[in-house]
This record gives C-alpha cells, structure tokens and sequence, in this order.
C-alpha cells in the first residue's frame, strides 16, 4: 500500500502543469551562455588561508573566522550556516551533504556523510500510482519529497570533533545577516525571478522571498528573514538536538502532518551522521581521495582517472578532439556502472574495491575504440566484481596549518522543493527525487538507477556530489568540488585533469571548456565555445553533440611550494575566493 496521505486535486492538476512548464528547476542559477572575458586566468594567491565558496559573504565570513585564530573546520561550519542565509538556492539548514576533512597534524583524512535519510514511513513504490507510472510532482515538488534534512547535525558534528571555536560563534554572523536583512544581488534577483510560479504557489515561501504584492526584490534592496534568524538563535543556544528534538522539530513535524508530509518525530529524533572511510585512488603520482557511497561521485571519478591513466594525454593536447573522445568514451561506461552498482552501502553490497581497482580500469579501456563513438545501446554495466579482495553548492577551505575541508552540500533542486516549513524560515530539500522511483525510469537529471537506490526506510539516496581532495606527497595539494547533479563527476574529472596532466594553474583549470557524457541520454554536452574543427572530429567519430549551458561551479584552492592558490567559477553570478 502507498502509504502517502491524499491530496487535493487542485493541487495535483497545478503540478502536472508545472512539471510541463517549468522543469528543471536544478538549471536555475546556470547561466545561459558561457562566460566571454578572459582575463581571469590568475588564481587568488596568499600565504596563511583561503576560502572559496560561491557567495562572497560566506566566503568573507569564513576569512573572518581563519584570521580570527580558527581552523578550517570552523570557517566551514560558519560558511555553512551562513550559506543557509545568503544563497538559499542551494545554501542550507533543511538540506543535507557531504564533507572530506584532512587534519595536518594527524595526517588523516575523514569523510562526513550527512545525507538525507528515507522517513521510516518511506516505501519502495510510494511514488508510482495504480497504472504504474512514477507521479513525479510527488518526489520533486512535495512534502512527501522530503528527505530527513542533515545538515545541522554534519556541522555540528565536524565542529565537535575537529573545530576548535563555540557554536554560537560560528552562528552568530547568520543570524545577523537573517534578522537585520542582507542586499539583494543579481543572483537573488535571477533565481526569483525564474522561481516565481513555483515558489509563490507555497504561501509561507512567498511571503518570505517576495515582496507583499508578489514582485521581487530588486538588486540592493533588503531581504529579510526573521524566522529563519529565530531557528538559528535557537540553534546557536541550544546546539543540534532542538532541530531534532526540541522547537524546531516541532513545528516541521506540524508543517508535516498538516500537508500529507512523512517525516515524523522519531525521523528526526533517530537521524544520526556517519564518519566513513574515504575511497582512495592514485593518478599520475598523486593521492586521490573522495566520498565513499552513497556519493557516486567518489568511486567514478577514481575509476574513470584508473581509466585514463595510460594514454598520453598531456600530448594528445587539451580539449582536442582525441582526449575528448577518449574521455567521453570512458564516461559512458562510468554511467552505465552507476546504474546497477550504486546505492547507499549500508543497505546495498557496493563493489568498491573492483570499481575502482587499475584491474577493472584495464578492463573498460580494453572496450574503447580510439576512433569511434560506441553508442550508448551497445553498453551496459560492467562486473566489478572479479576484482574486489558499493541544488548543490560546495566550498572549499583551507587554512595556515594545512588543515583542509572540501564540502558539497545541497536541498537537490534550486530552493528544494520550494516549501519553507511554517514558522522556521527554513526550505525544505527534496532530496526523495535521487532515490530510484521505478527501474528503468530515469529521475530528472536523466539518470537511470537500479535496484541498488530503490526507497527503503532510513537509507540515504544515492548522490553525485564529489567533495575531492588531492594529496601530494600526503598533504593536501587540491580541494575541489562543485555543484551540477551527475555532471559534477565529469567536472570534476576535468579540473583533476587540467591541474596534473595540462599544468594548468587553479583559474586556468576552473575557466576551461567543460564537456559532459552519462551514457544515457546518448549525447555529448559541450559547453559554447568549442574549437569548430574539434566538433566537426568528435562528430566524425560519432559522437552526437548538444550545446547547452555552462556545467558545474567548482570552488578549489590549491597548496604549492609557492603559497596557497584559489579560485571561484566565473559560471555562477556571486562566487568569491579570499586568502590572507
């Protein structure tokens, strides 16, 4: 039986009309067109540390934190928090993610998973309806798409066992910024405007981001947010549990129970974060370490790298038709991968050591053509198993000692399912979306998913998000991630590529060209601006090529023997690098 709560059928028609109008929500902040100046190769450099986020007043607020005697750890549970207030897009309380925290005195390296969880009320096929089709408004746009947030107990948990400053602390400047106002910027001005039909629909939204007539907010004009200022405080003053235990939970269990919602007291009362190994690899001399499941990101950006090693590709050249091609190809079967062996490893047996072992790599280059596109019908998963022995924003920081943290956080789409719970301030995730509605029915990145994502009860969907850290002689040499659904593996992928193969300084690696496969659909996504003779090639190999808009906005800061270097992506409005 599904266990979700009826609904009315006006409510139901409106969102039939509006996953036919306005979906996706996930491309709002992207830009349409690449960005054109190119005079922006020189990273930010300094000596002591540096933060790069993509909203300049977190990452202000974090320099603030670093120069003030705190570690890396404490400047991102203040970017954190604060991102909840100046960038609610995709900055948030009601959401959940992943963080890579390397401490330089230990020289360890942990990985925080503070995903969102399945409520216990969640069932396998609550998402498809008699006929046995998947209701998407359910698990995109609704209180039964939402996921048990994390995101206070992560930060509260990375502070507790690594920072080093009180909470209230670290608080304190977003709560400032939520109850005295912050200026609107062009990007607040964009992603409201483009969000406006399906934001205005939820009345405790609109009331909050838009004016009383319904306009938006101009660019300079004061956005306040009172009720989210009050959770905050309350946080900041009585730590983690009142957002599970206490008031906080309160009123999002009554927002709830009012509007057919699933998450219950014991949800959020049980919610708990993990501490996992990361998941390892070597490229080129360098330590890759990354997010184990349920990130996805981790795993296949370490086989695709096992993939690549061998051929030359400093020689074949950047961004030429052939280590395109190559790279592509390796995607592909990346994807495909995913597909079936993917899931959260605490409920799915994930094949990590044979995906990312040099053996299965050998393996999948064993089945590349050098001069032809194989398309996507001729692949399939491959087996791993021979070789065993399972809306986003990301910041990156590091600070004076060498202690780094690269954390990828989300609510899935732009301004999650769009609902602020009543009387918090705080939106919602709709982060039910990434689960596997029905196999063989792709969620709305086009992703496909097997039995291994299928919904159960406390398990965490699976995720594309690639916190990344690459250590140089095991200290840290490169924190990186990125937001962008599945093309954040990709991008990742390329920026790894850029800075180790093509020595591309941090600024150089960010602005470069991005391209994008995920085996199914079978196209390969370019960004504007590709060489003409590079695509007539790729075409030639048959390769079907689709210009869209720009991929990914990594935030990445590098450790050289020169000093630290950093840069934010110039694809979203807002970002900002800053170091001492």
């Amino acid at each position: 039986m599904n266990p979700l709560k009826p609904i009315k059928r006006n409510i139901f028609i409106y969102f039939l009309a509006f996953e036919i109008l306005f979906f996706p929500f996930s491309a709002f902040a992207e830009q349409a067109a690449i960005f054109s100046q190119r005079d922006i190769f020189q990273p930010v450099h300094s000596n002591n540390g540096m933060v790069a986020t993509q909203e300049a007043r977190a990452t202000q607020i974090g320099l603030e934190v670093l120069k003030k005697g705190g570690n890396a750890v404490d400047a991102a549970v203040a970017v954190g928090f604060a991102l909840a207030v100046t960038l609610p897009r995709a900055g948030n309380i009601g959401g959940g993610g992943f963080m890579l925290i390397h401490m330089a005195k230990t020289g360890k390296t942990v990985a925080l998973d503070y995903r969102e969880k399945a409520p216990e009320a969640a069932t396998h096929d609550m998402y498809i309806n008699p006929l046995g089709r998947v209701v998407k408004m359910l698990s995109r746009s609704s209180y039964q798409s939402v996921g048990v947030p994390g995101s206070v107990a992560g930060l509260a948990a990375a502070l507790e066992k690594y920072g080093t400053l009180p909470l209230s602390d670290l608080i304190a400047p977003a709560i400032q910024l939520a109850e005295e106002g912050m200026v609107v910027n062009d990007d607040h001005v964009a992603t409201l405007t483009k969000g406006r039909t399906r934001l205005q629909f939820w009345p405790e939204t609109a009331k909050i981001f838009y004016k009383p007539d319904g306009s938006v907010f101009e660019r300079g004009e004061i956005l306040v947010q009172k009720d989210l200022a009050g959770s905050l405080r309350q946080i900041a003053e009585q730590g983690p549990r009142v957002f599970y235990e206490g008031a906080i939970s309160e009123k999002i269990v009554a927002d709830m129970e009012a509007n057919g919602g699933l998450i219950t007291r014991k949800d959020l009362k049980d919610y708990d974060v993990v501490f996992r190994e990361p998941v390892r690899g070597s490229y080129r001399g360098y330590e890759i370490v990354a997010m184990p499941p349920p990130s996805s990101g981790g795993i296949h950006v370490i086989q695709l790298l096992n993939t690549l090693e061998p051929y030359p590709i400093q020689n074949l050249g950047h961004n030429s038709a052939d280590t395109i091609h190559l790279m592509a190809e390796a995607m592909k079967l990346a994807f495909a991968d995913r597909s079936k062996h993917l899931g959260d490893s605490d409920y799915w047996q994930v094949p990590i050591m044979g995906l990312t072992s040099k053996a299965y790599a050998t393996q999948l280059r064993n089945s590349i053509d050098p001069n032809r596109a194989r398309p996507a019908s001729e692949i399939g998963p491959g087996n791993p198993i021979p070789y065993e022995s399972n809306e986003t924003t990301h910041f990156s920081i590091i600070d004076k000692e060498g202690n780094t943290v690269s954390n990828t956080t989300t609510i899935n789409f732009s301004f999650g399912t769009g609902i602020v719970a009543k009387g918090t301030g705080i939106l919602l995730n709709n982060e039910m979306e990434n689960f596997t509605a029905k196999v063989g029915v792709p969620n709305a990145y086009g992703l496909l998913g097997g039995y291994a994502n299928v919904i159960h009860l406390r398990k965490r969907p699976l995720s594309s998000m690639s916190p990344m850290l690459v250590l140089k002689k095991g200290k840290p040499f490169l924190a990186t991630g990125s937001p962008g659904g599945p093309r954040i593996i990709p991008t990742m992928l390329q920026i790894i590529m850029n800075v180790i193969d093509h020595r591309m300084n941090i600024a150089e690696a960010t602005n470069a060209r991005r391209f994008h496969h995920q085996w199914k659909p079978d196209e390969l996504r370019i960004e504007k601006g590709f060489n003409q003779d590079t695509l007539r090639l790729l075409k030639k190999k048959g390769h079907h090529l689709i210009e869209k808009n720009a991929i990914g906005s990594t935030q990445s800061v590098m450790r050289t023997d020169d000093g630290l270097f950093g840069a934010s992506d110039p694809r979203r409005m807002g970002a900002l690098t800053l170091g001492y």
